[in-house]
């Protein structure tokens, strides 16, 4: 019981985050559920696969449900999406397929690097914090950036929100565009994910209720308190200004690599 309502907060929580910093899932959820998996010694042995393949499942219900919620009401720009997307598509298919080759304690190792090095970037580099003019993205970053993006993003489970919004955001971006944008690109991300993750996994988890890797259970749970948090997001918190916004954003990052590395 007490499993269940850890898994319930995180899922609210991803909600909330959703809506505020473009997280599909990821950061919130490995961690947590990594951590719950743990314990159980028929799952210890995958427990970061199957954290990371059911995360990458509950980003296709948050991300798409926010990012079709944001077209009705014309949030979204194509040409900040294109065509950026199709390369991150590619590269999530890539990440996805590697993803089944590398151990439990590798995956893990590399999750923690990555949120280093996030952070670290956007403390270090000037331009997170402070706006500059808009500018379109170069073809190179558009291509090698798309790619990386996705394949880093669906290898460790963690949407691509995380790199796609400092990436905006250094383009001259305010962080409610950033948001708005990092949901839909995230969804390529999560769709390749699962797809793969299904795949590779399939019959490695002894026992029902899993698709591959993914957990049918947890996901389930995630979903709907997912959508919770969605909707008291949209409806109970308010703007945040735009430095505050992205200072609460690098916060978020540090809090989750604590809880990770920990």
């Amino acid at each position: 019981m007490n499993d269940i309502v850890i898994i319930a907060l995180a899922g609210f929580t991803t909600g909330v985050t959703t809506v505020l910093f473009g997280f599909g899932g990821g950061f919130v959820v490995v961690p947590f559920v990594y951590q719950l998996l743990r314990r159980q010694p028929e799952l210890t042995g995958n427990a970061m696969h199957i954290a990371v393949a059911t995360s990458t499942a509950v980003m296709i219900f948050n991300a798409g449900w926010v990012s079709y919620r944001n077209w009705r009401a014309g949030k979204l720009s194509s040409q900040t999406l294109f065509p950026l997307l199709w390369f991150i598509a590619i590269g999530a298919f890539l990440g996805s397929w590697l993803a089944g080759m590398l151990s439990e304690g590798l995956v893990r190792a590399l999750f923690i690097l990555y949120m280093l090095v996030t952070i670290g970037d956007c403390l270090l580099r000037k331009g997170f914090f402070s706006g500059t003019a808009p500018r379109r993205l170069s073809p190179f970053i558009t291509t090698g950036g798309g790619i990386a993006i996705g394949m880093i993003a669906a290898l460790l489970g963690v949407g691509g929100s995380v790199m796609t919004v400092p990436l905006l955001r250094r383009h001259g971006y305010a962080m409610r565009d950033c948001i708005s944008a990092a949901n839909p690109l995230s969804l390529p991300v999560a769709l390749c994910g699962a797809v793969m993750y299904a795949i590779i996994g399939w019959h490695t988890i002894p026992g029902s209720g899993f698709i591959g890797f993914i957990s049918l259970k947890i996901l389930c749970i995630l979903i709907l308190s997912g959508w919770a948090g969605i909707v008291f997001s949209r409806r109970a918190i308010p703007a945040v200004p735009d430095t505050l916004h992205a200072r609460i954003y690098v916060l978020l990052l540090c809090l989750v690599f604590l809880a990770m590395l920990l």
